[in-house]
């Protein structure tokens, strides 16, 4: 056998050893460069060996290339089916609490559980009733809330 197979070989080995111990599928795609140039190695015996190892250079970052355009790519395109898991304040939307610090040139304060939360909306006195309407980064936008006719 020659040793140029044997080689490339035992970089593929190598390289998809390497990936299963530290997955992050970088490299995967150069084992698979390196299992691509033994092949062509197997097949066409008498590659000069600059030629090899340009093929796997080349084929290594035209693989990764495809891997982050079109495989890691699709994934950022998933919606998440819970997303407002890391947005607090936006759980709170639609609860209606009293202000616990009266809303003055804009701000207040109310208590939600055992937070207190800064809320942003018209003027009003302590102990309003507010629904909250909308977030802005942690600070809640709010409406007096309207007493219901029954």
């Amino acid at each position: 056998m020659r040793w140029d197979v044997v080689g490339w070989a035992a970089v593929a080995l190598l390289l998809f050893a390497a990936e299963a111990l530290a997955p992050g599928a970088f490299m995967l795609w150069m084992g698979l460069a390196a299992a691509a140039v033994f092949l062509a190695v197997l097949l066409v015996p008498g590659i000069p060996l600059l030629a090899q190892v340009a093929a796997f250079v080349v084929l290594s970052f035209v693989s990764i290339q495809v891997y982050r355009k079109y495989v890691r790519g699709r994934g950022r395109e998933r919606e998440s089916d819970r997303p407002t898991l890391n947005k607090r304040a936006y759980h709170h939307v639609g609860r209606v609490v009293p202000l616990e610090q009266p809303i003055v040139a804009g701000r207040g304060r109310v208590k939600i559980g055992d937070a207190f939360w800064t809320v942003q909306g018209p003027e009003l006195p302590a102990g309003t009733p507010v629904r909250v309407t909308g977030t802005d980064g942690e600070i809640l936008q709010v409406e007096p809330e309207v007493p219901s006719a029954r």
